[in-house]
């Protein structure tokens, strides 16, 4: 089992670095395939990229902390935000994507996209924060 750990500025400069760590975990213990590691890494990006907006938004210092948990049978990892909180069940619903409509939609899409690259996806909100779980089996 390998653990990593990182703590980023909410910052947008530093996705690359969480991607690139990301990376370099999943190459050391190839659990995953190729496609499998594409999808978690763009879920990931995305629970980071709402992090840090959480951060940005309410004029938040604190760091983001991204945890990757790696065995045999599966990734985790855990993003950790001191925003607000969010409730994802508070969502507006998009319309489908066979709807025109939908085009309207530039943003706003990625839990949805966290739910399905993924093969679990825990959005755990608190008054000091949000607490993404992504989970990944082999």
């Amino acid at each position: 089992m390998s653990n990593f750990e990182i703590e980023i500025e909410p910052k947008f400069d530093h996705l690359a670095m969480v991607r690139s760590v990301l990376s370099h975990a999943l190459a050391a213990e190839p659990v995953l395939k190729q496609e499998r590691m594409q999808d978690l890494r763009l879920a990931v990006s995305e629970a980071t990229t709402n992090a840090i907006e959480a951060h940005r938004d309410n004029g938040v210092d604190a760091a983001v902390k991204i945890s990757i948990s790696i065995d045999d049978e599966q990734v985790t990892v855990v993003i950790v935000d001191r925003g607000p909180g969010f409730d994802p069940s508070q969502l507006k619903p998009h319309p489908p994507v066979t709807d025109p409509e939908r085009l309207e939609y530039e943003r706003g899409l990625g839990v949805t996209l966290m739910r399905r690259l993924t093969d679990d996806c825990v959005i755990a909100p608190s008054p000091t924060g949000t607490t993404v779980t992504l989970r990944m089996l082999r």
